[in-house]
């Protein structure tokens, strides 16, 4: 009795898209296992999955699935849960004295929520107002791509962008809006596929609604070219 309980709670709160931590939930050994050991690991059980499921392995289409589908998942949509594909983000005197917010919008999202693992995609707008340093623009998109690739919750990935730019540049005066579609709700359950949600974190001056309003603002232009 006391497991279903616990087994309808874990339920409704992958349903809910609730996250429990600001930090993605690793255990202490997460990098014991080289990656190849990982993805020996792994496809093991996706074929067991697989082969539960009723499917034949034997079949020339479905025979390699195991492997590609391990190797992807270490190596690329999970590969940002491993601390040495951090990027570098190198930073840089503002000698040319700009003092006015940097806005870089339309970053492309690709996540995976961590409650179904099926895929979020979107878009990403960051600012930031210069504390004397600036970084180098595409270092934003890379944070932004390292953070996304780990099973995530959107409210965590936008959290833990600004964290990230506020210690690279040294300055609380960091925004980041997330618009994105969960797969989960869009292709199972509910299967609203019109919907999309948006989360916000902003730090130092982009708390006071002035500056917030100039960067939504930004962000709504239509940029093309």
């Amino acid at each position: 009795m006391k497991i279903e309980k616990n087994l309808e709670e874990f339920e409704s709160l992958g349903d809910e898209h609730i996250g429990t931590s600001e930090s993605t939930p690793m255990r202490h050994d997460a990098f014991r296992l080289s990656n190849e050991e990982k993805i020996d690991i792994i496809k093991d059980d996706v074929r067991h999955i697989m082969e539960t499921l009723g499917l034949d392995l034997s079949d020339d289409s479905l025979n390699g699935t195991p492997n590609r589908v391990a190797k992807m998942f270490v190596k690329e949509i999970f590969g940002g849960l491993d601390p040495k594909k951090k990027p570098s983000a190198s930073t840089f005197e503002n000698k040319y004295k700009y003092g006015e917010m940097l806005v870089e919008k339309n970053i492309t999202v690709y996540s995976t929520c961590e409650h179904h693992l099926l895929p979020i995609v979107g878009k990403a707008h960051i600012a930031y107002i210069s504390n004397g340093t600036v970084v180098g623009l595409s270092k934003m998109n890379r944070i932004v791509d390292y953070f996304a690739k780990r099973p995530q919750v959107q409210e965590r990935l936008t959290i833990q962008v600004v964290k990230e730019l506020q210690e690279v540049l040294n300055t609380k005066d960091v925004a980041c809006v997330i618009d994105a579609k969960h797969l989960c709700v869009n292709s199972r359950g509910i299967r609203d596929i019109e919907s999309s949600t948006v989360t916000s974190e902003f730090g130092g001056k982009f708390k006071e609604e002035a500056t917030r309003r100039e960067f939504l603002d930004y962000i709504k232009l239509d940029t093309k070219f």
